[in-house]
């Protein structure tokens, strides 16, 4: 039986879960770490908030972080009831998301890998744990928590299931990709909105042995 960590978009976060019940009903043992970005995006706007990215991530004042929460709320809820009685919702800081603080984009942190035993507890109780990657202080990435909570469960595969065919280079979409390329692709600036946090985040898991796919929800396991 292997571990998996699949990390979903708010845009495919309700359409995801015939696969993530796919997938464990294959025999895997399922971590769900979900996004909201659209949710939180409409939300703000709706609020008068300014909305503003950096890098693919988003700044995020003190009055944006209560849309954060809530909208995270809202997808956790709704994303954990279409999954069903095994899934058990929680916000990052439940999970024991280790996080640091990153300043120049204001309430916001950085997942970084540390051992999530409230997490493996759950999976060896045969749950699956549904990750809302906010904390009480600090908006995190989902894309970089997805890679942390990989890393620290000592995860077999990290799978990004987007509302996107994956990583395009030159109009076509890259079947594979090894951990130098990558890396130097980051380097290179060429990069723009969402892919960066989502690639980035694959190098992280794969420096610590996890293989990783990014791409439609259309995906083998």
């Amino acid at each position: 039986m292997s571990r998996l960590v699949i990390k979903v978009g708010g845009r495919v976060a309700r359409d995801s879960a015939t696969h993530v019940l796919d997938i464990v009903a294959e025999g895997h043992d399922v971590c769900v770490v979900h996004g909201a970005g659209p949710q939180i995006s409409a939300e703000m706007e709706r609020a008068g908030i300014p909305v503003e990215f950096v890098g693919g991530r988003r700044v995020t004042t003190r009055e944006g972080l209560e849309v954060v929460r809530r909208s995270f709320q809202h997808v956790n809820d709704e994303l954990c009831a279409a999954i069903g009685e095994r899934a058990v919702g929680m916000f990052g800081d439940e999970a024991g998301l280790q996080v640091d603080p990153v300043p120049e984009l204001g309430l916001v942190g950085e997942a970084q890998p540390a051992p999530l035993p409230a997490l493996a507890r759950l999976l060896d109780d045969a749950k699956i744990p549904v990750v809302a990657t906010v904390t009480a202080g600090l908006n995190v990435n989902a894309d970089s928590a997805a890679a942390a909570i990989a890393s620290g469960l000592g995860a077999d595969r990290l799978l990004f299931l987007t509302d996107v065919d994956g990583l395009i280079l030159g109009g076509e979409v890259v079947d594979h990709i090894d951990l130098d390329r990558a890396e130097e692709l980051m380097a290179s600036g060429t990069l723009e909105g969402g892919i960066i946090p989502k690639l980035s985040a694959a190098i992280a898991a794969a420096r610590s042995g996890v293989p990783t796919y990014i791409g439609r929800t259309e995906v083998p396991v």
